[in-house]
């Protein structure tokens, strides 16, 4: 005679399940999580979560944009800590194969990095010969490589965040942005923009209003598949104190202005339904681009 799985693996009976009329889809409330979670009290093991987001827009009529999101939990009495790697690239528009670029660089460098961070998680007793930085290069370089070989005569922007306990590493090329989002509101670009039009602001030859309008706002000079010499930026940081990390395509952030992007992270009620209304009101403002956003919060 068959057991019911549950007994078998918990040697006790269960109870059959309420009827479906019984059971609730409403999200829980804030009041209602703070029921379960008590305020203040830390959880363990810390986790990352994250929500995505990705539209065509209103104007284009495929999509060159690819997001990549992946996380894992280590938990245990003597180390506890969260591996996560979230990357946003936007195929170059007006490139053939642009669609091509942004996947195979999304790709590549996924499957550079966690070829060489998933092994010490089946052998915690096995070290990594390179620092996180030197890493972070080497797979940016092999998808500089892979790029120019699927999509030659194309290109892509690329922003990654490797996120290993509370420090983030970037890889990032072209203008696809990061930002950390405060708690309460405000946040900050962590990214530069690799574009003629940013140059030409940093040097002060245009003010912030004149790049938002400029023509020429979105050629970029360095971008992954461009050239054979690549200079990525690649620098480490805290992960955002209870706050938020927000990487996008300028098919978001080149329409919606920053500080309507941090109010509507901080006024929603989950990551996911914070991605859904970003992405809507980058098309509200007439979605002239692909739009994709990945955001990731720590619990604490």
């Amino acid at each position: 005679m068959k057991k019911n799985i549950l007994s078998w693996l918990l040697g006790k009976k269960t109870k059959p399940l309420s009827s479906p009329n019984n059971i609730s889809t409403i999200p829980l409330s804030d009041q209602q999580i703070e029921g379960i979670v008590p305020v203040g009290q830390n959880m363990e093991p810390q986790q990352l979560v994250y929500g995505c987001g990705q539209s065509i827009g209103k104007q284009r009529d495929h999509n060159e944009d690819c997001i990549f999101a992946f996380s894992v939990t280590i938990g245990g009495e003597t180390s506890s800590y969260p591996l996560g790697l979230f990357i946003v690239a936007d195929g170059m528009g007006g490139h053939q194969y642009g669609e091509v670029a942004s996947s195979t660089a999304a790709r590549t460098l996924a499957g550079y990095l966690l070829k060489r961070f998933l092994p010490s998680i089946a052998n915690p007793n096995q070290s990594m010969d390179e620092a996180i930085q030197d890493l972070m290069r080497s797979a940016i370089n092999e998808a500089q490589r892979a790029v120019t070989q699927a999509a030659p005569g194309s290109g892509t922007t690329l922003t990654a965040a490797l996120i290993l306990g509370q420090q983030v590493t970037f890889g990032h090329v072209g203008d696809s942005r990061a930002y950390a989002v405060r708690p309460y509101g405000g946040g900050e670009i962590l990214t530069r923009d690799h574009s003629l039009v940013k140059r030409l602001e940093e040097l002060g030859q245009i003010s912030s209003e004149e790049a938002a309008i400029h023509p020429q706002r979105n050629v970029l000079y360095r971008a992954l598949g461009q050239g054979e010499i690549l200079e990525p930026d690649i620098f480490t940081a805290p992960f955002p104190q209870s706050g938020h990390l927000l990487l996008c395509s300028d098919g978001l952030w080149s329409v919606v202005p920053d500080n309507n992007l941090y109010e509507i992270v901080v006024s929603s009620n989950d990551l996911q339904a914070a991605c859904q209304k970003l992405v809507a009101a980058a098309n509200d403002a007439g979605g002239p681009d692909n739009i994709s956003v990945i955001l990731v919060g720590l619990t604490t």
